[in-house]
């Protein structure tokens, strides 16, 4: 088992213990095990899986940045949710209006935002089933 402490602005989120802690980087997919090399890894908005004493659990991420050395990975994130705390039908609707901002965005910059809510949206519902 190694350490993982989840930081998001409002401070720690989460720390607790896992045996494997499976992310998705800038750079494709990355599996941490303890006594891994020291890395550092953008991450993707995506979902993060851990293995903790307690089961298996997932949490979505809107990307952020990975630290890891000493059996200690810290993941800075705008912000997380556990699957167990993601509000389905809130998810579901923000999903709509990205999608709803998407058909009817005439500049690149607001269509780029749209997107990105809605990749957050997705990924919130994702990890939450």
């Amino acid at each position: 088992m190694f350490t993982v402490r989840i930081v998001t602005p409002r401070g720690l989120y989460r720390e607790f213990n896992t045996s494997i802690l499976n992310v998705v980087s800038t750079e494709g997919q990355l599996g941490i095990l303890r006594n891994h090399m020291p890395l550092v890894a953008i991450l993707m908005i995506s979902m993060l899986t851990t293995v903790e004493e307690d089961g298996r659990h997932r949490y979505a991420i809107s990307g952020g940045t990975l630290y890891f050395k000493d059996n200690v990975a810290t993941i800075m994130t705008d912000a997380v949710e556990r699957s167990d705390e993601i509000d389905i039908e809130r998810a579901q609707r923000a999903k709509q209006r990205a999608e709803e901002r998407i058909k009817t965005i005439a500049e690149e910059q607001d269509l780029i935002r749209a997107q990105i809510a809605l990749q957050r949206a997705l990924n919130r519902i994702n990890t939450a089933k």
